[in-house]
């Protein structure tokens, strides 16, 4: 089994106990409070649970088709552990910057996988700037013109603060995960900016 698929499996496992269990589901999810107070572990648990099924539904599809691609760069780089470091490494870098803003604020929760989510297509993208996505699994969209365009309003949104999304993870995750595979593997500047001027459609 790959290990993105592992990691679905126990995402998906995690958030439907989470659902059925409230003490669960407020143990897990990201809460400045209680991190302060020790819970440290709400850095990383917080990535695995979700807020209802859609949320689930459209992280673990995102990951399912571009992990594995990556977790074959990683596994090559580091072995057994290197795209489960990376990932993990994702949720936790995402949320710093939230914590930092709003560690005094009781009344802030985050929860999802997005930010790791967001690491893994960013870097994904690296690879493959021209690859066609799927945005809602319908409309074709080259790679790199979403990544601006996911980038642009995800500075936008976080700005404006009016909703329950925490825009400011996708934006991290994504900056995590372009810094770190290109940390590990800087001739992908190269490699990117050659794919980008000569588009193979």
């Amino acid at each position: 089994m790959s290990h993105t698929i592992a990691i679905i499996i126990i995402t998906v496992l995690v958030s439907l106990a989470a659902w059925q269990s409230r003490p669960l589901f407020e143990r897990l999810i990201f809460w400045s409070p209680a991190i302060k107070k020790g819970q440290i572990d709400r850095f990383l648990t917080h990535g695995f649970i979700h807020a209802d099924g859609m949320h689930l539904l459209f992280n673990m599809f995102t990951l399912y088709f571009f992990g594995q691609a990556i977790e074959i760069f990683y596994l090559s780089k580091f072995g057994n552990f290197g795209f489960i470091g990376f990932y993990m490494g994702a949720i936790i870098a995402a949320i710093i910057p939230t914590f930092l803003r709003h560690k005094n604020n009781a009344r802030y929760y985050s929860l999802g996988a997005s930010g790791a989510v967001s690491a893994v297509l960013f870097a994904f993208i690296l690879f493959e700037p021209w690859q066609t996505l799927y945005l809602f699994a319908v409309l074709p969209i080259p790679a790199i013109v979403f990544a601006v365009a996911y980038a642009a309003y995800s500075i936008y949104a976080d700005k404006r603060g009016r909703d329950n999304i925490n825009h400011s993870a996708h934006l991290y995750g994504a900056v995590f995960g372009v810094v770190a595979t290109l940390i590990i593997e800087p001739k992908l500047i190269g490699h990117f900016v050659q794919s980008l001027l000569h588009p193979n459609f």
